[in-house]
């Protein structure tokens, strides 16, 4: 703070974690420590004068998210005494407005996403716009210092602030796309904040942590960063286009972005929405037989046969469940991807992945899995008991609704402001 910035931003969400957030509507990171970081935010937003701005809150922007920040920073404003314009600017739609969207026209798809029905819609529990710039600058313009706003463009609460202070939209941008993950673009990488100074043509770059600098590799290879081009960056209503840009060092710690370009577009806006599909439990083992290794896509084959039998007879047939298990060690994180076809490690990790109707279902299915895959025998077994070892008492975790994006779509929309209403209050503690 003794740099005296303009604004302080944060990009509260995303999609990265899942859609059981978007889902649920449940925040993403506890209660306690998002009231943490907003009590030194906020503190040091009112005692400098300075607007507070952060989009995305409580994870996927969703309205109870909003609602729970929103509840914290009233909270601390009595317990300190603090006095704001708070501006909440809302992102939730409504399926009523969806089908008419959709109906019009006016929905896409993004890469491999099939188009938008009724009972995909019908089926979805929540959906957010990922709202742009504009309605960050509205709140500004309308006197707010603090504004919490739900689902948003990673970029768009500092691109908005750069703008409402007159700057043109590419370097405004682009100090947006490189403070959304703050000293990630610095070196050694962490969890820090990120100085942006914003000119006419160009950013400068600078963690606030001495212990960090920004270098012209560490900075141009964050582009990469969340997009299939590492020089065209789309978001409602233009493209960043940073394919001219220049990377130079300013001191030892610094580094100034120049050349970045901003192209209009027709008004896009993307929808995201979440379905839940049924109820989750995991079971949680690993081996280190070598010779169950040797042959382990064939022995989780036998798992699975047996445990469908079992099931069955207890009324879960297989198409009432989903049953997945994830061999790390092996290809747990790739899947079918993963390019090395011979498993070289001397114990694997396994995680059994059940996704039922019910939660009593999927906790049934689960506790079956468990007792199975210790127990299907296979040619050159040794052992005569169980091979797998269980970390935890009991074995089957119930993890709760389990949801899946079913909208991922694009919306062409004229009036950036039309689908995000604000709401404005005086906060006195």
């Amino acid at each position: 703070m003794e740099r005296k910035p303009h604004f302080i931003g944060v990009d509260g969400g995303s999609t990265d974690p899942g859609p059981h957030y978007l889902g649920t509507g449940l925040p993403l990171n506890s209660r306690a420590s998002m009231k943490r970081d907003l009590r030194l935010m906020l503190l040091a937003a009112i005692d400098a004068g300075i607007p507070l701005v952060i989009g995305s809150c409580g994870g996927s922007g969703a309205e109870p998210q909003l609602q729970l920040v929103a509840q914290l920073a009233r909270e601390v404003a009595r317990e300190h005494d603090l006095r704001f314009r708070m501006a909440l600017i809302h992102a939730e739609q409504s399926k009523e407005d969806l089908e008419a969207w959709a109906a019009e026209g006016r929905i896409s798809g993004l890469r491999n996403v099939p188009p938008l029905t009724r009972d995909v819609i019908g089926r979805t529990s929540r959906v957010v716009g990922m709202m742009g710039a504009e309605p960050f600058m509205k709140a500004l313009a309308d006197g707010a210092q603090v504004i919490l706003a739900g689902r948003a463009s990673d970029a768009a609460s500092w691109a908005a602030c750069a703008m409402h202070a007159g700057l043109p939209p590419a370097p405004a941008w682009y100090s947006g796309k490189m403070l959304e993950c703050g000293t990630a673009s610095a070196t050694p990488k962490g969890h820090d904040c990120m100085i942006a100074s914003v000119r006419e043509d160009c950013v400068e770059l600078e963690p606030s942590n001495p212990a960090r600098r920004c270098t012209p590799l560490s900075v141009a290879t964050h582009a990469l960063h969340e997009n299939a081009s590492p020089t065209i960056h789309e978001e409602p209503g233009g493209i960043l286009d940073a394919g001219g840009c220049s990377f130079d060092a300013v001191g030892d710690r610094a580094v100034r972005v120049s050349g970045m370009r901003w192209v209009e577009r027709p008004y896009d806006l993307k929808l995201e929405g979440a379905e839940r599909i049924g109820y989750r439990a995991i079971v949680v083992c690993g081996t280190r037989d070598p010779i169950l290794i040797g042959r382990i896509d064939w022995y989780l084959d036998e798992v699975r046969a047996d445990v469908a039998n079992r099931a069955r007879d207890f009324g879960v047939p297989p198409e009432a469940y989903q049953l997945a298990f994830r061999v790390y060690g092996r290809n747990g994180v790739m899947g079918a991807g993963e390019p090395i076809a011979v498993t070289q490690s001397h114990e694997l990790g396994i995680v059994v992945e059940v996704v039922a109707r019910n939660a009593e279902e999927a906790l049934a299915v689960s506790a079956v899995a468990r007792v199975v895959i210790a127990k299907v025998d296979f040619p050159g077994r040794l052992c005569k008991s169980g091979n797998m070892a269980f970390p935890f008492s009991p074995a089957e975790i119930p993890v709760g609704e389990a949801y899946r994006f079913s909208v991922f779509h694009v919306l062409r929309q004229e009036d950036p402001l039309a689908l995000f209403p604000i709401e404005y209050e005086e906060v006195r503690g």
